[in-house]
């Protein structure tokens, strides 16, 4: 009676526990987002001239405003204002490390590049006979390549449950096991320390280095 009464208790936490935290982050992001409305007169707030607040209007004014960065950004001019704003940033000590920091970041995640966290790769690491999920994040590594005579790739292996840490090693392409999982799969599977595995057909691939084993 004890053990189904657990199992009740934690299939009901399952279910709650993701919508709350789901909820709690939308509202928060949404919240943050609406102080955009800072940009806006008082007089014109829709709360003045309707007598109600409109919850999630700031989502909208940060979508617009984000749009009209990157139009602004993306011609001669406005790359010449950024360069600016970046050499001005890049004189100040410690908004010079955050900054740097947090536009690397953006551009890794946000990155366009075909090799740039597109490839969820099974590497022997930290021995031999011991398997660790990485993502590739290169391919063309002119320097590293041409002194090891090897065609490595660049390979951040991530950390549980914090997939957002990690390292690099260059591994050569020749010892990497490229997986079918996509990487968000893989990431809740690191997240989940192992727990939440992604549903793979094998009759998808038609090879496999190793017999499965039996079940």
């Amino acid at each position: 009676m004890m053990k189904r009464l657990r199992r009740y208790l934690v299939a009901g936490i399952l279910v709650w526990l993701p919508l709350g935290v789901t909820i709690v982050i939308v509202r928060f992001l949404i919240g943050l987002m609406d102080k955009s409305l800072v940009l806006i007169p008082r007089q014109y707030h829709p709360e003045e001239w309707l007598g109600i607040g409109i919850p999630g209007l700031g989502v909208i004014l940060t979508v617009i405003l984000l749009l009209i960065t990157g139009v602004l950004t993306a011609n001669f001019v406005g790359r010449a204002f950024l360069k600016g704003w970046e050499s001005l940033l890049d004189r100040i000590p410690v908004a010079r490390s955050i900054y740097s920091a947090a536009k690397n970041f953006a551009e890794i995640v946000f990155s366009d590049s075909d090799s740039a966290f597109s490839k969820v790769l099974l590497v022997e690491y930290p021995r031999k006979g011991i398997y660790s999920i990485t993502f590739q994040t290169a391919s063309e590594i002119g320097e590293i390549q041409a002194r090891t005579g090897e065609d490595v790739v660049a390979c951040f292996v991530p950390t549980t449950p914090n997939p957002t840490s990690g390292f690099i090693i260059m591994v050569p392409k020749k010892d990497t096991v490229e997986l079918d999982m996509e990487v968000d799969e893989a990431v809740k599977l690191i997240m989940s320390l192992g727990v939440v595995v992604p549903t793979w057909n094998k009759d998808q691939t038609q090879e496999l280095p190793l017999k499965m084993p039996d079940q």
